[in-house]
């Protein structure tokens, strides 16, 4: 059997920054080739990097949220494309702005199926959220490391929350240790 944390794919990692200063988005989106500013439908304009591929949400407060990006080294060298094209514009942006990953959701499979109503009586309910009437995932909040985990019948977990990737291998290795320990993984 494949050990799951090697199934571990990161699916979309959010940042956030900021540059310090407010900004007039109006004027931004005129001068930014590819920016896409609509305020009656979003407050913020949305600024799309090909390589890697990301958007930057970029708001009036100068805050700047990056998501869509496949790793944290990806968030960090899109985010440098925004602030060379923001200070291209002649805005002035800090040399190193703090950059803070907010969430990573990654994807991983059991490589088995699951029984989600054994598994929620098993696991107790303080922790677990599951009506396959709502929803066909099972939702397991853990403590340590801080983050959901949502389980579906087919083996497949969906892990978010986590604030760095290694909290992923630490969710999954919690999962599978306490699915084993209620004979719950043939």
């Amino acid at each position: 059997m494949t050990d799951p944390k090697e199934t571990i794919n990161i699916e979309n990692v959010v940042a956030s920054t900021g540059i310090g200063q407010e900004l007039d988005l109006q004027s931004v989106a005129m001068d930014l080739e590819g920016a896409d500013y609509d305020p009656e439908q979003f407050p913020g304009l949305v600024y799309r990097t090909q390589n890697p591929k990301s958007a930057a949400l970029i708001f009036r407060s100068g805050k700047i949220v990056c998501t869509g990006a496949k790793s944290t080294a990806d968030v960090h060298e899109s985010l440098e494309i925004v602030f060379d094209k923001l200070r291209e514009l002649n805005i002035e942006v800090n040399e190193n702005p703090e950059i803070v990953v907010q969430n990573i959701v990654t994807s991983a499979d059991l490589g088995r199926n699951l029984n989600l109503n054994a598994i929620a009586i098993g696991l107790g309910l303080e922790n677990i959220e599951y009506e396959p009437e709502q929803f066909p995932g099972l939702v397991y909040r853990l403590d340590e490391p801080e983050v959901v985990a949502l389980l579906f019948g087919s083996g497949k977990l969906v892990i978010t929350g986590g604030k760095k990737p290694e909290d992923a291998e630490k969710a999954v290795d919690k999962i599978v240790s306490r699915l084993e320990e209620l004979g719950l993984l043939e």
